[in-house]
């Protein structure tokens, strides 16, 4: 698969990665924006959620804007990850990944969008307008 092109799309909107303690139920100011994530171990709660609902308290990154990859995606498909991350990682541009059933999301910092579209698109995938 690394070796076809991708087709990507980026979401409206700013997004944060959060840390909240083990077992935090999921807050309400988390709700809305274009992608929603949360993943639970024993040590934390991570959440992917909008940048402007996380309050000032909450210990955060970002701002982050998403990729997604056009799916759904058959789960025997291989290399989807590594066809995205090893140009972004030759541009200097450190990633959030995470997946779905049907797909995969890269996030990267905001004001770096433009030079992961660019890398992205030089490894031959296509930027799809929202």
């Amino acid at each position: 698969m690394a070796e076809q092109e991708l087709r990507l799309r980026v979401l409206p909107g700013e997004l944060a990665v959060a840390r909240l303690e083990p077992g935090a139920m999921f807050p309400e100011w988390a709700l809305g924006g274009p992608l929603q994530a949360v993943t639970r171990t024993p040590r934390e709660c991570s959440l992917v959620c909008a940048w402007a609902g996380v309050p000032a308290h909450v210990r955060r990154e970002g701002p982050f804007r998403a990729l997604e990859v056009e799916g759904p995606l058959d789960f025997a498909l291989t290399g989807i990850l590594s066809a995205l991350l090893a140009p972004l990682a030759e541009a200097g541009l450190s990633v959030f990944a995470l997946s779905t059933f049907d797909t995969d999301y890269v996030l990267v910092r905001t004001e770096r969008l433009k030079e992961a579209t660019r890398a992205l698109e030089a490894a031959g995938h296509a930027i799809l307008s929202a």
